[in-house]
């Protein structure tokens, strides 16, 4: 009895409720009454004051909008606007991220010239933090999305992302949506304590079954992954044990006297492993590094005996007719994933039964093109897709196809301005190019813009990355075969081009030219060159694997420290040492070997003519 005398005059002002409801007569009679029985009523604090308190703090907060003062803003607003309200209301989360933005580019907007840096570098700095604390809530709108990335760019004003933050109506609009929400909060600030104690309880407990409803939908979620690991043990238990069973009857056999051949063991890693590997394919990063099992594993019989295990089990559906094939993956959205998909491809296309296998299928020549042409992000991309058209350039079916889809005319374009490209590509592109001027289909597309593809060739006898050379000449001895060219070579100087770099070369380089002008004053209508367009036997390839030291350059994907990966990981946890399977390698030509004198004239790649393959 004695607590709610203490306190008699609180309870008795909740009743006040009546007036915010506009229960005037009731409101009177219970006051009346009150004054009676002399029971003391709470007197609130007027309301003026009240008023005119959050009125001030409005005027405060708009003033410092307008003036662009970052810090008096968000300390009034952190002060005045309840955090229960900044953290679980979605019309004050959305105000307040727009807010930041308008501090964060108001330099830019309103400067006269070029606003201060230090300045402006630091309501970035401090929007960033925004984003990365905070305003990370809001990092799966779709409404918000874009503006995560406003402090990465140099100059916002021009961004089409952004232009809607820029235009004149923008600022009035966000201060009008402002001084609503603080109308409306100072208003609710107003509202009765018996109001207020029951919206308290409420919001209590509804956040308390909102909290434990995400925690059921989460334990669903991980008990439906757990279910699905559960059951994919369990298919590699059966799996295993019948796998064991089977290695059980084979150590019976050995013991026997039966010998247990390498084909038998080869065909229950495919068991134990190759399923795996299909099903991950098409869903993680990861599936590219069997690129990086053919460059590191031991050249040999173990490199030949990897390579025929992905070819046997069709890694890269060369076979298959599907739409949605591993191949699609180049087109993937992840740069990532284009990248190792180009290195998996470029590494098949290093070897001689690789280049076989991926010949197999013009589709994956048509999507190395596209990849090429459209590729504009990912410089290794673009140049693991280079480098395995240019391996395939060593296959005269290929080559065909490829001057046929007009692939002579893009390298022209880019070798315009060499100096713009990586060494790798430069090299590339140019070797590649020779190897199509070499055929005949390939020198009439050159006549159909002589004049260009002279210059560009002319221009790049003088660059300084010196291993190009050898592909230029090549390209120059097998172009001028065509009479229309040497006719522009002639009407152009090109003699006397020449014979400036026989001053500047070295020997080799000297006596190339040297061929290159008797080639360029010859009188011969037809090709001399040893090679038959009308023949697409594949007899005269030279038949040798190109596996460059540096294909894995530049990996996005790096191990921990300590931890095994690649070859190392598959030998130690997995397969232990591959044995050949015994397939006999085609055996390519020996016999014709390049002097260095004269220009090359047979199809190679810059990997195997670093090496000194015959060519």
């Amino acid at each position: 009895m004695e607590d709610i005398l203490a306190h008699e005059s609180e309870l008795l002002g909740l009743v006040k409720y009546l007036d915010f409801a506009e229960f005037e007569d009731t409101l009177k009679t219970f006051s009346k009454e009150c004054k009676i029985k002399g029971k003391p009523l709470s007197k609130t604090a007027g309301g003026s004051l009240r008023d005119s308190k959050s009125l001030i703090i409005q005027r405060d907060l708009v003033a410092a909008f307008d003036s662009g003062d970052q810090k008096v803003f968000f300390d009034l607003w952190e002060e005045h606007i309840p955090s229960f309200i900044r953290a679980g209301d979605s019309l004050a989360q959305k105000l307040e991220f727009y807010l930041h933005i308008h501090f964060a580019i108001y330099l830019l907007k309103h400067s006269m010239g070029r606003p201060d840096k230090e300045e402006l570098d630091e309501r970035i700095s401090y929007f960033k933090t925004y984003l990365e604390t905070k305003g990370a809530a809001l990092s799966q709108t779709t409404e918000f999305l874009p503006f995560y990335a406003l402090p990465f760019v140099p100059n916002p004003m021009v961004h089409p992302s952004f232009k809607e933050l820029f235009q004149d109506s923008w600022t009035p609009e966000l201060k009008l949506k402002l001084e609503k929400f603080l109308g409306l909060i100072f208003k609710a600030s107003n509202t009765p304590k018996l109001l207020t104690l029951y919206k308290e309880n409420g919001q209590s407990n509804k956040e308390m079954l909102q909290q434990l409803h995400q925690q059921l939908v989460e334990a669903e979620r991980r008990s439906m992954t757990y279910l699905k690991r559960y059951n994919k043990i369990q298919a590699d238990y059966h799996n295993l044990i019948g796998v064991t069973a089977e290695l059980v009857d084979s150590l019976e056999a050995t013991v026997s006297g039966k010998m247990i051949t390498p084909e038998y063991l080869q065909s229950v890693c495919v068991r134990l492993f190759s399923n795996q590997m299909r099903q991950s394919l098409a869903h993680s990063v990861d599936f590219t590094r069997p690129g990086t099992r053919l460059t590191t594993s031991h050249p040999g019989e173990q490199r030949e005996t990897v390579l025929q295990a992905y070819i046997s089990n069709d890694l890269l559906d060369c076979h298959s007719h599907s739409q949605r094939g591993v191949l699609q993956l180049l087109h993937s959205r992840s740069e990532v994933v284009r990248q190792y998909m180009a290195r998996l491809i470029n590494a098949f296309a290093s070897l001689a039964e690789g280049r076989l296998y991926l010949a197999q299928s013009t589709k994956v020549l048509r999507m190395l093109e596209e990849r090429l042409k459209e590729e504009d992000k990912d410089i290794i991309t673009r140049e693991n897709v280079l480098g395995a058209l240019q391996k395939f350039s060593l296959r005269r079916p290929l080559q065909t196809a490829m001057i046929r889809d007009g692939l002579i005319f893009w390298l022209i374009d880019i070798l315009k301005d060499p100096d713009c490209l990586s060494d790798y590509t430069l090299e590339y592109s140019v070797a590649l190019l020779m190897n199509l001027c070499l055929r005949s289909a390939g020198k009439n597309m050159c006549a159909k813009v002589a004049g260009l593809v002279l210059k560009v060739l002319s221009d790049l006898l003088g660059h300084e990355n010196h291993e190009i050379q050898p592909y230029v000449n090549g390209a120059l001895y097998s172009i001028l075969s065509i009479p229309s060219i040497r006719e522009e070579a002639r009407a152009m100087g090109m003699e006397d081009i020449l014979r400036c770099f026989i001053k500047e070369g070295n020997a080799e380089m000297i006596r190339q030219i040297e061929f290159i002008i008797k080639q360029l004053n010859s009188e011969e209508l037809l090709d001399g060159v040893l090679e038959s367009d009308d023949d697409e036997d594949e007899d005269d390839e030279e038949d040798h694997d190109t596996m460059e030291a540096d294909l894995d350059k530049d990996e996005l994907i790096q191990p921990q420290l300590g931890e095994l990966s690649g070859e190392k990981l598959l030998t130690t946890e997995y397969l232990g040492i591959m044995t050949n399977t015994g397939r006999t390698r085609r055996k390519g030509l020996t016999g014709v070997q390049w002097s260095g004198d004269e220009p090359l004239r047979r199809p190679v790649t810059p990997g195997g003519h670093r090496n000194g393959y015959p060519v």
